[in-house]
């Protein structure tokens, strides 16, 4: 029997874009990961990368019409601080002031609307948590 870790760190950049895509559409087959990532060479590398990730507890499937149907088992919230975690380290030198300057900078030139009345109270409700 397979030990299931769920160690999101350990999983290589393939098997974490996989991951992603089932993260955003919620349930996934193999043909519409592989439509998102056409940079996975074939169904069968795929399905290795499916594997991996159910060994280590990330995602599960279950058999529907023929296909399986992929879904994750961690939240997205989780995975979305580990991958934001990782992007600050490896991009911001850690510090969440560039990012934030940078997210502010893509917002001007992709014309986003920010709302910073909502930005200012997550600062005073991070400040008074003392974060």
């Amino acid at each position: 029997m397979r030990r299931r870790t769920r160690d999101h760190d350990a999983v290589g950049a393939r098997a974490r874009s996989v991951l992603e895509v089932i993260l955003r559409l919620g349930d996934a087959t193999g043909p519409q990961i592989l439509e998102e990532l056409p940079a996975i060479p074939s169904y069968s590398a795929l399905r290795s990368i499916l594997r991996a990730l159910e060994d280590k507890g990330l995602v599960q499937h279950r058999a529907k019409d023929l296909k399986y149907v992929y879904r994750a088992t961690v939240s997205k919230s989780v995975t979305s601080r580990r991958v934001l975690a990782r992007v600050l380290d490896t991009y911001f030198g850690g510090q969440p002031e560039h990012a934030m300057k940078a997210l502010l900078d893509l917002s001007r030139d992709k014309n986003h609307q920010i709302d910073f009345d909502a930005l200012q109270r997550l600062i005073d409700q991070a400040r008074r948590e003392g974060r």
